[in-house]
């Protein structure tokens, strides 16, 4: 008979690949388990092409609705990786035994607030796992997932001459400040002696014009161009990948590809870095109000932006063979 598992996480990219271990540690180590997984539908992408999900729930309707959808699939366990309001009522309804994800927010306040830093020094994925460590469920050091349908992978010899190595640089960010400031970027691209495609949204498109017009031919403004399948494409081809805190670092991660991490507001301290794969963190460590956030703002509280202005880029903080 198999044991029903429901694993929740309604946003966003980034958070939904992180839980991508806690799924296949599940369906490949604990004996004729089903693994179900509900998210918005918004982020249907991320979950319809992995192999290690048996059924996806998507939230498009009102929660009651929602709910009594999941009532009729009498699941064994209920795997909380969000934890908030709407995920404590699925899991009050649905009576099920359950496990949830600490999201250690006074520690995290302490540390905004206070610098105290009483965060374990601990990537998410291993929080994530650990709540599930009762079941016999370990980290198989096998990383993230991320899954490309072959229709989605893009070739990319009309943009990269003669297939030479390249270099992607993510340069969105759910916030203003989690990303470098446009001349910023410009300056840090510069200093790469390679062909740079910028990834981004539709929302990024108009920086990636400033900065292609700035360098010319160096630059590819890949913004708003493709989806998320096929920009993950374009990274996986990279020679390796500059990122914000942002989704497309963590695809990065899972596509085990090599990592320039740049941090604003935010720290790595929080959890969010780079998951086995191989990374160079840039960011300015001598600021007494950083982390200013646990997420982000439009704009710099201090109105200096230092955190990113000041950023100090050096030959030495990539990967140049």
């Amino acid at each position: 008979m198999k044991t029903k598992f429901l694993i929740l996480r309604f946003s966003s990219i980034g958070d939904i690949i992180l839980t991508t271990p806690v799924i296949r540690c599940i369906k490949l180590q604990y004996p004729d388990a089903e693994v179900h997984f509900a998210t918005k539908k918004q982020f249907r992408i991320l979950v319809e092409s992995n192999p290690y999900i048996d059924k996806f729930f998507l939230l498009e309707e009102p929660l009651a609705s929602f709910v009594k959808t999941l009532q009729g699939e009498d699941y064994n366990y209920v795997i909380d990786l969000h934890n908030n309001l709407r995920t404590s009522i699925i899991k009050f309804r649905l009576g099920k035994k359950s496990f949830s994800y600490n999201k250690l927010n006074f520690e995290k306040w302490l540390l905004v607030n206070f610098k105290i830093n009483r965060l374990p020094d601990l990537h998410i994925v291993d929080r994530n796992l650990k709540i599930v460590e009762t079941l016999g469920i370990k980290n198989d050091n096998q990383g993230l997932d991320y899954f490309i349908p072959a229709e989605h992978e893009v070739n990319l010899e009309t943009i990269v001459e003669n297939n030479q190595p390249f270099v992607a640089y993510a340069i969105g960010g759910q916030h203003f400040t989690k990303k470098l400031p446009t001349d910023r970027i410009i300056e840090l691209c510069s200093k790469i002696d390679k062909k740079i495609i910028l990834l981004g949204g539709k929302e990024d498109a108009a920086a990636g014009e400033i900065i292609e017009q700035a360098l010319g031919n160096k630059i590819f403004n890949a913004c708003g161009k493709f989806s998320l399948h096929q920009s993950a494409s374009i990274l996986k081809q990279a020679e390796y990948v500059i990122s914000h805190d942002t989704g497309l670092m963590h695809i990065a991660s899972a596509l085990q590809k090599r990592i320039i991490s740049i941090w604003g507001n935010t720290v790595p301290e929080f959890g969010m870095y780079p998951y086995q794969t191989e990374f160079k963190i840039i960011e300015n460590k001598n600021l007494s109000c950083r982390p200013c956030s646990k997420i982000g703002y439009d704009k710099c509280p201090k109105g200096h932006f230092k955190c990113m202005n000041d950023l100090v880029f050096q030959k030495g903080d990539f990967f140049e063979n």
